[in-house]
């Protein structure tokens, strides 16, 4: 089978090997330099190089044509969601289509579906009302992109009249959305859908949140014990979305009064240390089987449980506003403790990130963590998010 993969994260994050027979399929690579560059030396594959200056999507399009004889497009990064059904329209290929891609990359289709459903989601306004008009919510406001990842661009307002103020003086309003703050603990479900139905659903809460990892602090999440409420939550969310298959990636509240109102949801695997932590607790490797789903092949044999549950935390290194950078350094007690598995640090000559990322090869320090009991592993990365808020150090 001929198969394009619309390479777009780093290789080790999606590990494509895992999935595709390098020497029984052929395989071609197409992506900007950076990425094309992590490429293991001596996989067996053709490679087509983008500009860096040059658009991906008409990149791509310009450098493929349906006599290529491709048979499948492979795209895994949220970056390529709207890439991936022009690309296979072009090529000729059966698959979602963009309406349908849309449900689960655009917030405010996303929402609107949801609401359909009987999901309970923010209020929300898609444009300004008329003028004259109010937002039907007073309180804190969040204005935030429809489309997009790591709670980039995201600002929380004291209220309606503050965010409309700001939506007004962007550049490109209609990409942004309005919607009421939400107060409650955020958890994130990752699971591989099958046939439209969720499974190896794992619940996973936050330490932190996303939009304070944007600000500057420290980033975590830890598995939860298996509760059959949040998985039907999850399954309700993604046949509202008519998500058929590959994995999904939901991020939810949980309010003070026990009720759960939706965040936003992605049709591929979560960032940081999801995915590992995912094949620890579980031994499915997300990635994996949704290529395996897509290309119709057999997925990997699941790998031993760990018997554990897992986590990992992340510091931020993009810059803040002010021009500085965050820093962090774990106290040793810490990088000695029972629960780390891992420790990352970028290695020498690795540029700080231009942009928010998780990526724990990108960040000043990322942890993986893991113990029995998911109350000691939380308690002990509030205590590492603690110590690791970071001290702020001109950019140099």
């Amino acid at each position: 089978m001929k198969i394009l993969v619309l390479h777009q994260l780093p290789y080790q994050k999606a590990d494509y090997g895992v999935a595709i027979d390098h020497l029984r399929h052929h395989v071609t690579y197409i992506g900007h330099p950076d990425r094309l560059a992590d490429l293991p030396s001596g996989l067996r594959c053709r490679t087509v190089e983008v500009p860096p200056e040059e658009d991906f999507t008409a990149g791509v399009l310009a450098r493929t044509r349906r006599g290529d004889g491709y048979r499948q497009v492979v795209s895994l990064s949220e970056f390529g969601t709207l890439t991936a059904p022009r690309v296979r329209a072009h090529l000729g290929i059966p698959g979602p289509d963009t309406e349908q891609v849309l449900r689960t990359h655009d917030k405010v289709h996303m929402k609107e579906a949801l609401v359909r459903a009987g999901i309970r989601c923010p209020r929300h306004a898609a444009a300004p009302p008329p003028p004259g008009a109010r937002l039907p919510w007073r309180g804190a406001t969040v204005l935030k992109p429809r489309r997009g990842t790591c709670s980039q661009g995201v600002v929380l307002c004291a209220g309606p009249d503050e965010a409309l103020a700001r939506l007004r003086t962007l550049p490109d309003p209609a990409a942004y959305q309005l919607e009421e703050y939400v107060e409650g603990r955020i958890l994130h479900a990752d699971a591989l859908v099958v046939a439209g139905r969720p499974r190896h659903c794992v619940v996973s809460r936050y330490v932190n949140t996303p939009a304070q990892y944007a600000a500057g602090l420290p980033l975590g999440s830890v598995q939860l014990p298996a509760d059959p409420a949040r998985e039907a939550y999850t399954a309700r969310v993604v046949a509202a979305l008519g998500i058929r298959t590959g994995t999904v990636h939901l991020e939810f509240f949980e309010t003070p009064d026990g009720e759960r109102v939706f965040l936003e949801v992605a049709n591929r695997m979560g960032g940081a240390g999801v995915v590992t932590a995912h094949l620890r607790h579980t031994g499915v490797h997300l990635p994996s089987h949704e290529i395996a789903g897509l290309l119709g092949t057999e997925p990997p044999a699941p790998r031993p449980r760990s018997g554990r549950h897992h986590g990992w935390l992340v510091v931020p290194g993009h810059p803040l506003p002010d021009g500085s950078r965050p820093s962090a350094d774990l106290p040793a007690r810490l990088v000695r403790h029972r629960c780390v598995d891992r420790v990352h640090r970028p290695g020498p000559g690795t540029p700080p990130p231009a942009s928010i990322t998780y990526h724990e090869g990108l960040v000043p320090l990322a942890l993986e963590v893991s113990d029995p009991d998911p109350a000691v592993l939380e308690d002990f990365l509030h205590t590492c998010a603690d110590a690791l808020t970071p001290r702020q150090e001109a950019a140099a």
